[in-house]
């Protein structure tokens, strides 16, 4: 081996890389009933001088800033964090007819306009019985309704009625 070494030359390896191995698999996920989810496995081995959380973070970062030539991720992720914010109880986009109250309330309740129950849910008992056709009996029937969805009369929403 002396005979093959060149004065004023070093030998090198061609790799600098602390990380020695990766692979992944894309796998079937569920949460809850939801079962369109995939969950990634990345399996990282390094040399040492690395932690592979590190690695897994520094190559996210840069694949990150290899898509932004392509998509937009910090709008996207502003989008997002947006929706998360205007969004409400589901049971508020629901239609009043899903309390299954008399026809008599509902169509008093339709008369006035109050199509969701987000928007029974802001008018205030006194506002309701202003309602032509609606007395006390289905003011009562409402409020029980409503007390069992854990919901009442005068709630107050922010952002309500939501945009679009």
């Amino acid at each position: 081996d002396d005979e093959d070494r060149v004065v004023g030359a070093l030998k090198v390896d061609a790799s600098y890389s602390p990380v020695r191995r990766v692979s992944y698999t894309v796998d079937n996920a569920r949460f809850e009933k939801r079962t369109d989810l995939d969950k990634l496995v990345i399996e990282l081995e390094t040399d040492g001088t690395l932690d592979p959380k590190l690695a897994i973070e520094h190559s996210a970062t840069i694949l990150q800033q290899q898509l932004s030539a392509f998509v937009d991720l910090d709008a996207i992720a502003e989008q997002e964090a947006k929706k998360d914010q205007n969004d409400f109880d589901p049971i508020l986009l629901r239609s009043i007819e899903e309390l299954e109250l008399t026809v008599r309330s509902t169509n008093c309740l339709k008369a006035e306009s109050i199509f969701l129950i987000g928007d029974l849910i802001h008018r205030s008992e006194f506002d309701l019985l202003k309602t032509p056709n609606l007395g006390k009996k289905s003011l009562n029937e409402i409020k029980d309704v409503l007390a069992s969805k854990d919901l009442s009369l005068g709630m107050n929403v922010e952002n309500w009625p939501p945009v679009g």
